[in-house]
């Protein structure tokens, strides 16, 4: 089977606009969208688009037209999610749509430093932006596409006009919601990426890197309005990869480091309990020389990016570091299954990795066998070596996940 991937470059950053009108130049006709969109059940808006040139780069410039009686109407959270709830559009395409809605409500929340509920939307709940993020989960369901990956996002700078008033580029609510994933400027002024785009991007692509590994099939640029010397669009590739040869699943990770070397070794184990009951996915150490020749070690946490902040507190608090370093990486996780075998010990949970649709490495879970050693008074590896033939002979070579 073969997955579709589509994979955002946003060399140029990202609007709800210029993802509309990627969709459209990768073959999603505005025939298609005004149907689908018309199931919102949303009155006061027309979809137009037209084929313009930004910076010698042909686009389609896919434009939301207002009445002006509806024009920025204020919406709270729980009324946009009530009318996408009530419209006809289908259950995942529903379900995707508040997901998005959910974190630019987040967003706005802490920025205002008010309740979600208090929280009323002025360019993101208007009918535009609606829209805009409705209408992009429903071209990449019309796509047929799998799985979203996107570039790191040129974010602008400068100024922006707001209802809130003038704010710098990029708007704080666009900061949030890009918090933790990469980003950079090139120095152009205008808000190149705005809420809308950066909640659609941040809520469902899958990682943040370089494009994939996957065979093109097509490429759409959706235009921004904005003229600059760089071409103001965003780019869609969208290709396909076969299930057999995915690379398993990629996500951006965080990793935290410190080097120590005034530290009791009794502490370590400590941390290490605390940081993983804390959201990490992996501690390390390394053994390292020092400045002044001490030998010290370099404490590694591997984690997600939300449990950063956490994590950080945790060193500063339980460790004598006195400062850390962290980044984010990818992080590609093989394919996973986990099966039960019955041993003369008793059960164990046995895990099959998979690589490219083959499985690469079966392991029984140690506290299982841990467990049953104990339970029996016998060597720990007896009970794995029981559970990994058990395994063998009932054929366990994993679902392919």
């Amino acid at each position: 089977m073969n997955l579709k991937i589509a994979y955002f470059d946003c060399f140029s950053g990202a609007s709800g606009d210029m993802i509309l009108g990627a969709l459209m130049d990768c073959g999603v006709s505005i025939d298609t969208f005004r149907s689908e969109l018309s199931r919102l059940g949303l009155e006061g808006f027309r979809l137009e688009a037209e084929r313009v040139t930004k910076a010698a780069i042909g686009a389609i410039q896919a434009d939301v037209v207002v009445d002006g009686d509806h024009h920025c109407e204020p919406r709270t959270l729980s009324s946009i999610k009530a009318l996408i709830d009530s419209s006809d559009l289908a259950p995942e395409i529903k379900d995707r749509a508040v997901q998005i809605f959910d974190r630019l409500g987040e967003a706005e929340a802490f920025v205002h430093r008010v309740p979600i509920e208090d929280v009323h939307f002025h360019e993101v709940g208007a009918i535009d932006s609606i829209v805009d993020i409705v209408g992009a989960v429903i071209g990449l369901s019309l796509l047929g596409i799998h799985e979203i990956r996107c570039s790191p996002m040129n974010v602008g700078g400068g100024f922006v006009k707001t209802a809130h008033g003038i704010l710098p580029a990029p708007a704080p609510a666009t900061l949030e919601l890009i918090k933790g994933l990469p980003t950079y400027s090139t120095g152009m002024q205008g808000e190149l990426l705005t809420p809308t785009g950066a909640a659609i991007l941040s809520s469902l692509a899958s990682g943040f890197g370089p494009i994939p590994e996957m065979t093109v099939i097509s490429i759409g640029y959706g235009a921004g309005k904005l003229n600059l010397d760089a071409p103001n669009v965003v780019r869609l590739i969208v290709g396909e990869v076969d299930d057999c040869h995915r690379v398993g699943n990629s996500e951006p990770t965080a990793v935290i480091e410190t080097n120590i070397d005034d530290m009791s070794p009794e502490i370590y184990g400590h941390v290490f309990e605390k940081a993983m009951n804390n959201g990490a996915l992996d501690v390390s150490l390394t053994t390292i020389q020092m400045k002044k020749n001490r030998p010290g070690v370099q404490l590694q946490i591997i984690c997600p990016v939300s449990a950063i902040s956490a994590l950080a507190g945790l060193i500063f608090t339980e460790t004598t570091s006195i400062g850390l370093r962290w980044r984010i990486d990818n992080r590609i996780v093989a394919n996973r299954t986990i099966d039960e075998v019955v041993t003369r010990f008793g059960v164990v949970r046995v895990k099959s990795a998979f690589w490219k649709g083959k499985v690469v490495n079966v392991a029984p879970e140690y506290e299982d066998c841990k467990k049953l050693a104990v339970l029996h008074d016998v060597p720990i590896k007896l009970v794995m070596t029981a559970a990994s033939i058990k395994a063998s002979e009932l054929g366990i070579k994993g679902k392919s996940s």
